[in-house]
């Protein structure tokens, strides 16, 4: 089956192109399909280098190799899950980055969180049936591509990834925490660079930064649209918080000039870190 892609109109998502073959079970409206090639095997995944993430043991490898079914490379603006509907597969961000949002009946729109590499996408659905929030490519994506149906399997067969999938999902939900600390609390300079300084931290855990520099692929109005604030207020925000100088942002390329001073105008608290599970 080939899904042709369609130029969207203005307003429209952007759906991928993609070409599905050996997709088992009843079709689903899914907003993103995988390819069934397989260009990173689990035993070479990239994200096993990183310190910051806890590695498989070898059954665990074993099961979570044969979980994937493949992998989709998508454009910067692809739906990957819509808000509203089922979808068939799971995935795990092996580079790039998006954003979950929900949208009113007006066009309205509050983006709840970022994903970055080693993020999992699509649990939601899996427990509520359908996805409760819209996912977005903010830049080019490759993701990892696990079929759902098989989620089962995992719990019933490994009760350690079992666990991790749990923690997966509390550390959501704590990032919800702070998101909804910010936009009900915090005041606007705090909320900026509270935002920045976590986007700039979970960057870093995952090797995007270099030199206290990160290239954030988003713009002003994600941040706004974060943040509940306006775009305007959100500049006049951003200007304060670059004349602290404590960061740069210039050409999309963030700078933490003083971390001690941005940890200390968002109020974050800076925890040690422990290596987190991934999918």
């Amino acid at each position: 089956m080939t899904v042709s892609g369609i130029s969207p109109r203005a307003g429209e998502p952007k759906f991928p192109r993609c070409v599905v073959t050996q997709i088992a079970g009843p079709a689903m409206p899914t907003a993103a399909c995988p390819s069934p090639a397989r260009q990173v095997p689990c035993e070479k995944c990239p994200l096993r280098a990183y310190p910051t993430l806890r590695d498989f043991s070898q059954e665990e490898l074993d099961f979570i190799a044969g979980f994937k079914s493949g992998e989709l490379t998508v454009e910067a603006g692809t739906t990957l899950v819509m808000q509203g509907t089922t979808n068939a597969h799971l995935y795990t961000v092996l580079s790039g980055w998006a954003f979950r949002h929900k949208t009113l009946a007006d066009g309205r729109r509050q983006i709840l969180n970022f994903a970055l590499p080693a993020d999992f996408i699509g649990l939601q659905g899996t427990v509520l049936g359908e996805m409760q929030h819209s996912v977005e490519a903010l830049s080019d994506m490759v993701l990892c591509v696990f079929p759902r149906e098989k989620l089962w399997e995992l719990y019933r067969g490994h009760p350690s990834l079992a666990f991790d999938l749990t923690w997966i999902a509390s550390r959501e939900e704590q990032m919800l925490d702070e998101h909804l600390m910010s936009v009900g609390r915090r005041t606007a300079l705090e909320r900026i660079a509270f935002v920045l300084l976590h986007l700039f931290l979970r960057a870093e855990q995952v090797s995007l930064t270099s030199k206290n520099k990160v290239q954030f692929p988003f713009t002003q109005q994600h941040l706004a649209d974060a943040l509940g604030l306006s775009l305007v207020h959100t500049n006049k925000t951003l200007r304060r918080l670059l004349a602290s100088k404590a960061v740069r942002w210039k050409n999309r390329i963030f700078e933490v000039i003083d971390r001690d001073a941005l940890v200390a105008i968002a109020g974050y608290q800076m925890n040690d870190l422990q290596p987190r599970p991934f999918i």
